[in-house]
Parts: structure tokens; sequence; C-alpha cells
């Protein structure tokens, strides 16, 4: 069922082994340009068009009412609620700990320098709705946005066969905070929170999974608008040792790979004995499992055991992978977490299965995929802030750089950003020449102050 490969000692494992084909079928993103062409010149008409064609729906008006969100509360059993409700507090309780403040640092010659922190005003995210509901992936992207302290979230999502919104979806939007609801899904959401329809704002910024045409349009109108990240197929990567029970790992590989038959499934382990009785359990569950088709196309056609014969080695093979999902199935996982580089989230020890991770312990679950943990971040409130440079010089601290600036500007040859700092040290020349003075006093006196106060060499306590 799984792929093999057997490693000897100190082989090299690469990621040509992974078999990836990169995130974007070339198809699939010239459709989707069609698609968001088709939204940008003629707004909701095409929007309706669209879900004519893929939803098979006819709808009049895009936008969630009031009434349907509430209703939504009284469908739902109450334990399902609290249950939502749990995930969200830990989910805000942890993202609040990633928020950062503006920083502002003053400098003895009078010029303060800093970073001033903002939130983005308003932010799309897109919640998938075809093969299943997700209520989990509207806490991850609200709540982050929320705590960032964005005040427009705006909520994409397919409508389903009679036109509306899975109840659950809608109270985890409420719970989470999300302020406005668009049954529309595909690409062709993805176009109207970027540019915009007659009943759609455009926003600053989309994050949120989909299928492949959402990546693609995430791709396209990305620029235009910030994107969280182009995800692929989800992925997990069990490392286990010989201290692992080969029913847990079974049962890990089986919970990602019922997600999409395209999801990949690693096990990283010391023997191919290990590999037959993770095999044999993964049979055990498919006689039981709801998702049997889904979930055994995944493990056949994705799935990849990689045999090696050291600990060390197993975790060069996993950061190769990079995978989204890594789980640590072994004896004293935190001994070894220094040797992880590349992970979106990493699960440690037996009893934190991925599941956690996908609803309540806290952290998000929107994570790179594709092996682009190599280069990219779990999606956090970082992702919904941006920041400004402050720069303020006074008189003292001009005529101290002025020098440095003018001699790189026309090593460019750029005259007026050269003559913009001259023009001004002509206006106070008394003032850049007493700092001359000084600065020629430093270069015969007090070498061993050269880096205290301002940082440019000077030295006027």
């Amino acid at each position: 069922m799984l792929k093999r490969i057997i490693l000897a000692a100190n082989e090299e494992f690469d990621t040509a082994m992974l078999g990836r084909k990169g995130v974007l079928d070339p198809d699939v993103v010239t459709s989707a340009a069609a698609i968001v062409g088709e939204v940008r010149k003629r707004g909701d008409e095409a929007l309706r068009e669209f879900c004519r064609r893929f939803d098979r729906v006819e709808i009049d008006d895009f936008r969630v009412p009031e009434s349907s969100i509430e209703a939504a509360f009284e469908q739902l059993d109450d334990e399902l609620l609290e249950s939502l409700e749990y995930a969200a507090d830990n989910i805000w309780d942890f993202h609040s700990r990633q928020l950062t403040e503006s920083w502002f640092n003053p400098r003895q010659d009078g010029a303060f320098l800093g970073s001033k922190v903002t939130p983005l005003d308003s932010v799309g995210i897109y919640v998938p709705g075809g093969r299943a509901q997700y209520p989990s992936t509207v806490l991850m992207n609200a709540i982050p946005a929320k705590v960032a302290g964005v005040e427009r979230v705006i909520m994409c999502t397919p409508p389903q066969k009679d036109g509306g919104i899975d109840p659950c979806t809608l109270a985890a939007a409420r719970i989470a905070g999300v302020d406005e609801i668009y049954r529309v899904g595909g690409a062709q959401a993805i176009a109207a929170l970027a540019y915009g329809t007659e009943s759609i704002p455009a926003v600053d910024k989309i994050t949120g999974p989909g299928n492949a045409y959402v990546a693609a349009a995430k791709k396209i109108v990305s620029g235009d608008v910030g994107i969280d990240m182009i995800a692929g197929p989800s992925e997990v990567c069990v490392l286990a040792d010989h201290s692992a029970d080969p029913r847990l790992v079974a049962i890990d590989l089986m919970a990602q790979a019922e997600h999409d038959p395209q999801a990949s499934c690693y096990l990283i382990c010391g023997s191919e004995d290990f590999v037959d009785k993770v095999e044999a359990n993964i049979e055990d569950f498919l006689a039981q499992t709801t998702r049997e088709e889904i979930t055994r196309t995944s493990l056949s056609t994705k799935g990849l055991a990689v045999v090696v014969p050291s600990l060390s080695q197993a975790f060069d093979v996993a950061n190769v992978i990079a995978p989204e999902h890594l789980e640590l199935q072994i004896a004293n996982p935190l001994e070894y977490l220094h040797l992880v580089r590349h992970a979106g989230a990493i699960f440690m020890g037996e009893f934190t299965p991925e599941s956690v991770g996908d609803y309540v312990a806290g952290p998000n679950h929107t994570l790179p995929t594709g092996g682009s943990a190599r280069f990219s971040s779990p999606l956090s409130v970082e992702d919904f802030i941006k920041r400004s440079s402050v720069i303020s010089y006074s008189p003292t601290a001009l005529a101290l750089d002025a020098k440095a600036i003018m001699r790189i500007a026309r090593q460019e040859g750029l005259w007026a950003h050269a003559r913009a700092v001259e023009v001004r040290m002509d206006d106070m020349q008394g003032l850049a020449e007493f700092i001359d003075t000084l600065v020629e006093q430093e270069a015969h006196g007090h070498h061993h102050h050269h880096h205290d106060g301002c940082g440019c060499g000077c030295d006027h306590d």
C-alpha cells in the first residue's frame, strides 16, 4: 500500500524521491484566470452565472441575512456549540500571545526611529464547502484577524444545493467575530474579494484554504491584494521509533489521508517490519471508515514509507520533506525538537494526534504545504498587521549623517538625493562646522567610544 524507500546508512534523501508536482497545474491557472477576468469585468452578473454553472444553484442576494445566522444557533445542539466556543477561546488565547506593538528608539543626537504596527482595514476569509464543511477553518482564519484588530472581516463560502450555508459554519463565523458572510465559492469568490463587485466589497488581504482553482485564483490576484499562502493538498509525516504503537501511527496517517485523494502521508521509521504492522492496522481501520475510497486512494497513490538506520537520519529525511504536520511518535520527543528545521506544526508524543491541532489546541491549522515550510510559517496575527517604518531626524542628526548620505547618493548618480541634504546643511552651516570639529576631535581622541550613544561614531554624552 505505502510505497517504500529503504535508505542505507548516510544515504542522502532528496526531494526528487517525493515526486512532488509543484503546487499549481497550468491548465487550472488558465481556467481560474478566465473566471477572475469575468468577475472583474461583470461583477455580480458573472458571480450569478458561475453559481449556476458550478454550484447548480440560483442566488439573488449573496449576503447571508442576520436571521439565518441567528437561526443557525437554534439548529445546533448545545454540546457542539460549547465545543466550538471552547476551541475559539483556546485559539484566541494562543494568538493573543503573538501580538506585537509599535516601538520607537530615540538616539542621543535627537533622532528617533521606530516601527509603527497597524492592523489591516479589511480581510476576506475563504472557507471551503465542497467535500465537507469546515467550521474549524472559520475559527482559524477569523480569530487571528480579530486579535490583530482588523475591523472588517468578510467571509465567502460556497452555497449548498438549497442555496443556504451549513448552520455550523454560520455559528462558527458568529463566534469568531466575522462581520459579513457571502454565499459564493471558488475562484469567483477570490476575484470578488480582490476587486469587489456591486454587492461584495474589495478587501486588503485574502486568507484561507480551498481547492486548486481557489489556490490558482489567489496566486493570480496576489499583488493587487495580499494573500496568506498558496496551499496545496494537506500532508502528514509521522516519525516513529521502536517505542511507537503501529496502531496509533496507522490511524494518524489515515486522519490525513481521509481529507483528500491528493493528501500526502509519510512514515519514517527504523524497519520494514514496522511498516508491515502499520499497513495491517490501516487495513483493519479501512474496514470501519466512512471514507474508505478517499483514504485508500490517498495512501496508495501518495503514501510513502522511508526506512532509515538511525534516528538522526530520520530527522534529515523529515527536514527534506518539510511537512505541513510532523508527528514525533518517539520516546522523549522534546530532546529531539532542536533537530526539526522545517515543519508547519510539530506534534510531540503519542497523546498528541494531529486532530488536536486541527481543532482545539489553539495554534493555527492553516499551515505551509508542499515543502513550503522551508520558508514560511503558520497563519498568525502577523498576517493581519503591517508595519510602517518611522524616521525623525533632528538638525544635529542630519549634520552627523550628511556626509555619508551624500557620498552614497553621488556614488549612485542621484544628484537630487545628495542635494536635498546639502541644501539643508547650507541653511545651518554653523552647526555643520561645529559637528565637523567634534568629529575631528573624536578621530584624534577617544577611539574606544566608537559605537556608543547614537551609533554614528560621535561621542556627546
